[in-house]
Formats: structure tokens, sequence, C-alpha cells
């Protein structure tokens, strides 16, 4: 797990020291930085060269930032880009990469050429860090649109465990691994239980395609998610609901149901199917679904944070915070994994920069500090009604 994260000189980042938890949220307006941590490891994470000194910038698996120009903290004095990154073990990667403005890349300042030697440290942390490996899962805020014909990925999937950075392989992935067992037993949802009333005996619903189910009907009551292969490239999406006496309804295309489904869909099966020693990081959970579903996604964002999994999550949605802080009333445990970071605009003269201020939940789910913008809007916009 990532112990610590100090950046400096990242685009808005002037310089800032992250001690990372199980979960830890960014929450601030849009354009004050918080996408900039995400990116600082994205870009680590994409730099396969990473161990002879390149951190790749352009054109890589995750990210696309330009030049370096485009990157580096204009009002910066100095010239060098700081990744310090410390884990769990107490290992460590600190880098110092040189800035050069028309460059697509930033170099290692200890780079010596063909003659530098490859950098150890790297390549044994990269083995087995979840940064690194398979063990890692990003999703984007621009996820994949509803469609009823969904790709197939083999490599991807099978071979990575991964839906895709727009989990446009969610099918895919539940088509494989739908009828496997989720791993944590605590994100097992309050309606696994059914009673057998033949053998009079309980019966735990656990495999990942039935907790979706579970879960995704906390964003759509009653929605049953039915993926079909339909040849070697493709598989078929389709949602049905529940009648009560009824069995199913017809099967539906995601085009013709709300766009929050499909939009959700993806992150319920990242957390669902997440493993012991996980990072998950998430952009914009809340997209497209009702403010009800969102408070959901908060309280199963914090069930898994209980586990061995860490997540990163950048949100705009109190829902998501409030569900995240009720989780951590009814499981104080939550309290010292939890950790807010609020992003502000600082503008000076001379200077603007991402001031971030760390907000501490306590186990009755109070914030430390209440900065302006962060949970107020509701209430500015219900004064103007009054």
């Amino acid at each position: 797990m990532i112990e610590s994260v100090e950046i400096s000189n990242f685009k808005s980042i002037k310089k800032k020291h992250f001690h990372l938890r199980n979960l830890n949220l960014l929450f601030g307006l849009n354009g004050t930085g918080k996408s900039s941590l995400i990116q600082a490891l994205l870009c680590l994470r994409q730099s396969r060269n990473l161990g002879n000194g390149s951190l790749s910038i352009k054109d890589g698996d995750y990210v696309t930032l330009g030049k370096a120009k485009d990157v580096f903290y204009q009002y910066s004095t100095d010239e060098y880009l700081t990744l310090n990154l410390k884990f769990s073990d107490n290992r460590q990667l600190n880098y110092e990469f040189k800035y050069l403005p028309e460059a697509d890349y930033f170099l290692d300042k200890n780079w010596q050429g063909q003659q530098n030697v490859e950098n150890i440290d790297f390549r044994l942390i990269s083995q087995t860090e979840a940064l690194f490996t398979d063990n890692f899962q990003y999703l984007s805020a621009y996820r994949a649109r509803p469609k009823h014909i969904q790709p197939q990925n083999y490599g991807i999937v099978v071979n990575h465990r991964n839906i895709g950075n727009q989990g446009h392989y969610t099918a895919h992935f539940l088509e494989v691994y739908g009828g496997t067992a989720i791993a944590f037993d605590n994100m097992l949802h309050t309606d696994s239980n059914i009673e057998d009333q033949i053998t009079q005996t309980t019966i735990v619903k656990r495999t990942l395609l039935d907790q979706v189910n579970f879960w995704m009907g906390e964003i759509s009551p009653g929605v049953n998610i039915v993926v079909t292969p339909i040849s070697s490239d493709y598989v078929l999406l389709e949602y049905q609901y529940k009648q009560r006496n009824l069995g199913y309804t017809n099967r539906f295309k995601p085009e013709n149901v709300g766009f929050g489904i499909t939009y959700g869909l993806p992150i319920v099966v990242a957390l669902l199917a997440a493993k012991p020693g996980e990072l998950i990081i998430i952009e914009n959970p809340e997209s497209d679904i009702h403010p009800r579903g969102q408070a959901e996604l908060g309280k199963l964002i914090a069930l898994a944070a209980m586990n061995d999994v860490q997540l990163i999550i950048e949100t705009h949605s109190d829902h998501i915070l409030n569900g995240i802080r009720v989780a951590i009333k009814e499981n104080p445990i939550l309290k010292d994994r939890t950790l807010l970071y609020y992003f502000d605009k600082v503008v000076t003269d001379r200077e603007q920069y991402s001031k971030v201020t760390n907000i501490e939940i306590d186990n009755k789910g109070e914030l430390s500090e209440y900065p302006k913008n962060l949970l107020e809007e509701w209430s500015n916009q219900l004064l103007k009604l009054l």
C-alpha cells in the first residue's frame, strides 16, 4: 500500500505531502488540482522506462498530458519536478525529474545516458506494489457510454483481471468472473441471505454477479444484469427488472435505460471484485446517479476500505461523502482508515496554486474542518428561495 506521496511542481501542485490511508477522498471545486494527484500516480504507472529515469507524460496507457511545459508548475523558480513515494513496508521511490520544456517526458536528474545503471529499487518495487502490478484498477471520469454490444478483451480481462480504464470491458469481466465469490464478507449486501423453504437452510448468495445485482438495486431498484457471449469478440449486455409474482420483465438494451445504471455498473463491479492488496482509483463515481444511489455507493466504497484495499476517490458529490460519513459512524474502525483532502485555489499577484487541506472524519461522521464551498451549496441555494 502507498503510505505517502510527496509532489512538487506538478501542474497546480506547488508542493504537497499526501499521507495516504485505505480511503482517500479528493474533494473541491473544478480546476483546483484534484486530478493532479491521480495523474501523477498514473504517469508513474505508465512509465515503463521509469527504472531508467524517464517519466512518461504523453501517449500513455492512462494519461496524455502533452509536453513538459504543460505539466510543470509554471511559477516555479526550480527546474525539477519531484515525486517521492513511500510504501507501507518502508520501501521508497524518490525522483527529481529535470524540466525540459519541449520534451514529452521528464528525465531523472541522475540520468547519465547509456552508462546509467537501472534503478534496482524501482525494478523490485514494480514487481510487488499494486500501483505497478495487475492488482490495480483505474476508472476514468470518461466511462463507456451505454451500449448493448460490449467488446471482449482476453488480455485485459483474463490475463490482467481488469475492466478497462473506461469500464468498457465490464460486461466481459462479469461473463468471466460473475460466478466467483467476492473476497470480503463485509461487502455482502443485506439481501444476500435466502431461506430455502425445502431444506430449511440459509443460502448466502455471494457470487460477484449476485452481489452486483443486489448493490445495483440501490441505484435502480429491482434491476438485474444479464451478460451473454455472442461471439469471440463481443458480449451482449442487457437489463431486466424484477416484478412481484411475475418473475422478470423483458430484457432492455442499456441505450433504453437511464445512463446512471451503465455509468454506475463499472464502479460497483470494481469495488466488489477487489482482491487483498488492490489499489483502486476512481474519478467521479457519482456521474448520472440519483442522490440516494450516490449515498449507497459511498457506503460501498467505505465497506471496501475496511479491508486490505486502498482507494483514491475523486468526487464532487456531497452524497458520496455523506454516505461515507454515515458508514464511519456505523463502523468506527473506518475513522483511522479515511482521510479527506479538500482542494482550493490560491491566487496572488505573482502566482496561483492548489491549497490542499487535510480533513479528518471522527467516529460520529463529523469533519475536523468545514472549508468554504465544501458542503454548503445546498444551503446557499435554499437561502435564495426563502
